[in-house]
């Protein structure tokens, strides 16, 4: 008796014990759906392992969305706001918050068309502008991107998200040797240099793709260096230190252009 006296005298506490309660159940709605959402795709053949990743992301933010919805409507309920004519009233003011919201929109559109169009998915390595990165999340309103230079996130809103390049393993470096190398030895160092770039760790596989250009003062040939996408700045770097050991070793110099002058 006595508690129900004090709770009558003291409403406001019983609100905010109510609204506690609602958000605990919330939270426990949400990992629940959001754990039977993840084996339910995880244990599916439709998507790979990056699809996988990006559709759990995104229909966690969908989920988080929804359930903060439901909060709000509950608690303004216990507090006693009419929630059906606070929604009429919405309809009211829709247009407006239309025009206040319209790039939040433009962003789950966009968000929505990156996936459906599979522009790319978390784990790819992208490059958007100037920026080559890792996918760390696809979301409804941002993606945030891993650069490879540097580790800097950045957080990219959908809707600026028009042209994307999804890099591939492939990278092709060239070898520079100077004109007097005959033929024939042209490739053996060519080959030896490849089979000093397959000892990387880094690196997948170097195949010789053959001569690419006769230039002023060189003779370049191409290589295909095959590696994983997010390891393809270091990957580059270590093919060059490469190249220049492999024309140490065969006592080669690097070509470079001279002026020659000849006095009468």
């Amino acid at each position: 008796m006595k508690i129900q006296q004090f709770f009558a005298e003291n409403e406001w506490l019983l609100k905010i014990i109510f609204s506690i309660f609602v958000i605990i159940i919330a939270i426990i709605l949400y990992k629940l759906c959001t754990n039977i959402v993840e084996k339910t795709i995880e244990r599916s053949k439709v998507f790979n392992s990056k699809k996988t990743k990006t559709y759990i992301r995104l229909i966690k933010s969908i989920n988080r969305y929804i359930i903060i919805l439901i909060v709000l409507m509950a608690i303004l309920k216990i507090y006693g706001i009419d929630v059906s004519s606070l929604l009429a009233g919405i309809g009211i003011i829709s247009v407006i918050i239309g025009l206040a919201i319209q790039d939040f929109l433009k962003d789950i559109i966009r968000g929505t068309s990156i996936l459906s169009d599979n522009y790319f998915s978390v784990g790819d390595v992208i490059k958007y502008k100037d920026i080559e990165g890792k996918v760390l999340v696809v979301g409804l309103k941002t993606t945030k991107i891993q650069e490879l230079a540097t580790s800097n996130i950045y957080s990219i809103a959908n809707r600026n998200i028009e042209e994307v390049a999804t890099l591939s393993k492939l990278i092709y470096v060239r070898i520079p040797l100077p004109y007097e190398l005959k033929y024939k030895e042209q490739l053996r160092v060519v080959e030896d240099v490849v089979k000093i770039i397959k000892k990387d760790t880094l690196i997948e596989d170097c195949d010789n793709v053959g001569l690419t250009e006769l230039a002023d003062s060189k003779i370049e040939y191409l290589l295909k260096v095959t590696c994983n996408p997010v390891n393809r700045l270091q990957v580059r770097r270590n093919t060059l230190e490469h190249i220049i050991e492999g024309l140490e070793k065969n006592n080669i110099e690097v070509p470079y252009n001279q002026i020659d002058i000849h006095q009468k």
